[in-house]
């Protein structure tokens, strides 16, 4: 149960933070969550499971982090979310429930998610549990927009793919607000960029790394002295030993290297030096580390399909992700024209400047307020700075 507190004349936001675990989740919260928190008008408070402490130790002192034990697996987690949660969010006074995954339980007050995991990849998903997953979700994101108060996109795709045909009932109630990119992506023109392709992005089976290896073999053909750089966490244990049986089949574990996770200081390294960035993902509904290589003045080389065309707009080159030689083709395009990389670069780093985390927080904090349903504290008002 969580804390009682004292009654305050802000409004009082409870943070449901327990599926912010890796990749874009925990972006999100790590860069919005600060800035929000600067608003006179809210009183900021995350709920999250003592094994996420450590993601989340940097938020300043006006986030106001509340740790709790449950069994964390999907499931069970599932079960605590929509039978205790409620009752930590009415204990702590919680004026209005935001959690920034798809779905939140289902009877906490004043209800807000944030529609941003795509649900399509359960129809290129084999295995039969983790297709159970999917559909679960899938019904959670369902009931969720249906009962919450408001509702966020992260883009118009995940408006138009998550409201099930539902768009323009809930158009009033579903608010389009773009994420952000940290200020410290940037470009460098002193740095040269070096013979790698890099992606960036958790390992599981809708970022459609095993195309881009098939894609990889072609490339190496052609240019046997450009590698392939991945940074980040293998999710899914079995996919990853599929992708590295591939890679040996291929003979190219001398050609492919995966990182890890990798810091942000790294990341921007990797991201200034790389000399094409290949975002092969399937489904996405936004895609962070797209905006940051723009951000960087990455050339890029992109899926085209789901939001990444509506994010990148003109700042890359496109292939269909389920497509290996076309997927080549541009890599080896963009790498064998200094011209290209050059004006991919230029258009890169203009649109990157559309996308704020200052701006994304001002708007997220517009849809709490008006999901408070009471009125505003006097005089509290703090504003934001649009960048």
């Amino acid at each position: 149960m969580g804390p009682k507190l004292p009654r305050s004349n802000k409004i009082r936001v409870l943070v449901n933070g327990i599926h912010a675990k890796s990749g874009g989740g925990v972006t999100y919260l790590r860069n919005i969550l600060p800035i929000l928190a600067e608003d006179g008008d809210l009183e900021t408070h995350l709920l999250l499971h003592r094994d996420q402490s450590e993601l989340y130790e940097f938020l300043g002192e006006k986030v106001r982090v509340h740790l709790l034990e449950f069994d964390n697996r999907f499931f069970p987690a599932l079960v605590w979310e929509q039978l205790a949660l409620p009752f930590v969010a009415r204990s702590m006074a919680a004026d209005v429930t935001f959690s920034p995954a798809n779905y939140g339980p289902l009877f906490a007050p004043n209800r807000v998610i944030v529609l941003r995991n795509s649900l399509a990849v359960v129809g290129r998903e084999t295995r039969m549990s983790r297709r159970f997953y999917w559909i679960g979700l899938a019904l959670m994101t369902g009931l969720s927009l249906l009962t919450s108060t408001k509702a966020i996109a992260v883009s118009r795709y995940a408006r138009n793919a998550l409201t099930f045909g539902f768009g323009s009932r809930l158009r009033d109630r579903v608010t389009i607000v773009n994420h952000g990119v940290n200020p410290v992506f940037s470009p460098d023109d002193a740095v040269d960029r070096e013979p790698h392709l890099l992606a960036v992005s958790d390992i599981y089976i809708q970022k459609n790394f095993h195309t881009l290896i098939e894609a990889m073999a072609a490339v190496h053909r052609r240019r046997p002295e450009i590698k392939l750089k991945i940074a980040g966490r293998s999710i899914d244990a079995g996919y990853m030993r599929q992708l590295q049986e591939r890679i040996a089949e291929l003979d190219l574990a001398d050609v492919i290297e995966f990182l890890g996770e990798k810091r942000t200081g790294d990341l921007l390294e990797l991201y200034r030096r790389c000399l094409v960035f290949v975002f092969p993902s399937t489904v996405e509904t936004f895609g962070n580390p797209l905006v940051e290589a723009m951000a960087c003045g990455a050339p890029i080389a992109c899926s085209n399909t789901a939001a990444m065309p509506e994010i990148v707009g003109d700042a890359a080159e496109f292939f269909s992700p389920l497509d290996a030689g076309e997927m080549a083709s541009r890599i080896l395009a963009i790498a064998g024209d200094p011209a290209l990389r050059r004006e991919l670069g230029l258009r890169a780093r203009k649109r990157a400047a559309g996308y704020s985390w200052s701006r994304a927080a001002s708007e997220t904090a517009d849809v709490i307020k008006s999901a408070a349903r009471r009125p505003l504290p006097s005089g509290n008002s703090t504003g934001y700075a649009q960048s």
